[in-house]
């Protein structure tokens, strides 16, 4: 089966900056694939360059079996995009906006099942300029698929929406993958990445830096410590004198980072020290890492790693 993508060698400069250093990637037809990576690593340029949008300077693309760069007039009604922003007519409606992309194509979705589908049926009337920003994504990514593409690109698709909207746009996403369309997805959303992907690579500098499926890429990345959050904060400078062990805030004011091997024993004197201070305990993770572990720590700069280490001490 011919892939969705294939590139090989890609390379992209910009003068003297090097984008893109050589990359391989090939997408199955009919898989969700997460291009994940920081901002400045190459993701935006590798899309563009697959849809079109941008000249290659070295190496091979096809896309659906086609050169995006010469065979664009073919592509296009056989690709879908979604930008994380512009693109839609502020002086429309989205039931209007909806039938003009439909008058592109040859056998478009229907506008009226989309407005549903993506849950704007309420804002039909609304100018698309006063949508909110969570809105507007829906709207963009009904503007994607309405010519029904065998392929499309979303770019931080769930950007400034709800958790409701949210839940709902990630099964829109997997019911395109029922329907055997290839979804080619960017997000800074590590669960986003985890939930829908089925396969993903993360880029750093221009190169990828790992790839796999979510399991494949978190296996054997083991955090030699224990991870735990709380309902309410807690002293963690005594709680760390308790233990005998480092005890540091993390990402928020309850989750803490304990920096010593799990042992049962250290396990069962967390636990009880959070009980007898009539703290409940909310979650404890030991042993494997998270994707965003995994993105961190691939992604990360020596020289601010090496400041996080200096300045990182028991709070």
């Amino acid at each position: 089966m011919t892939a969705a993508v294939e590139l090989r060698g890609l390379e992209k400069r910009y003068g003297d900056r090097v984008a893109l250093r050589g990359i391989d990637l090939t997408i199955a037809p009919g898989e969700i694939f997460g291009l994940l990576g920081p901002n400045g690593a190459g993701k935006t340029t590798t899309v563009e360059i697959l849809e079109g949008y941008r000249a290659a300077d070295g190496g091979t693309v096809r896309v659906l079996g086609h050169d995006p760069a010469t065979d664009a007039a073919t592509l296009r009604p056989l690709v879908g995009v979604m930008l994380q922003e512009g693109g839609l007519y502020p002086g429309l409606r989205p039931l209007e906006l909806l039938r003009l992309y439909a008058a592109f194509y040859d056998d478009p979705d229907d506008p009226e099942r989309l407005v549903d589908l993506v849950g704007l049926r309420e804002h039909t009337h609304t100018m698309v300029r006063r949508l909110s920003g969570g809105q507007a994504q829906r709207l963009s990514l009904a503007t994607a698929v309405i010519g029904r593409p065998q392929l499309v690109f979303l770019d931080e698709p769930t950007a400034g929406m709800d958790p409701r909207a949210r839940a709902d746009t990630w099964e829109l996403v997997r019911d395109l993958r029922e329907r055997g369309t290839t979804v080619v997805l960017t997000t800074h959303y590590m669960d986003e990445a985890e939930q829908l992907c089925d396969r993903l690579a993360i880029l750093d500098h221009g190169r990828i830096v790992t790839s796999g499926t979510p399991a494949e890429v978190t296996r054997g990345a083991v955090d030699p410590s224990v991870r735990f959050s709380t309902a309410t904060p807690v002293d963690a400078a005594a709680l760390a004198a308790d233990l005998g062990v480092p005890v540091t805030v993390e990402s928020g004011p309850a989750d803490y980072r304990v920096g010593a091997p799990p042992t049962p024993e250290l396990v069962a004197a967390l636990t009880a020290r959070l009980c007898d201070a009539g703290v409940q305990l909310t979650e404890l993770r030991t042993g494997s890492a998270s994707l965003e572990e995994v993105f961190l720590r691939l992604t990360e700069e020596p020289d601010v790693a090496a400041a996080g280490r200096r300045t990182r001490g028991t709070r």
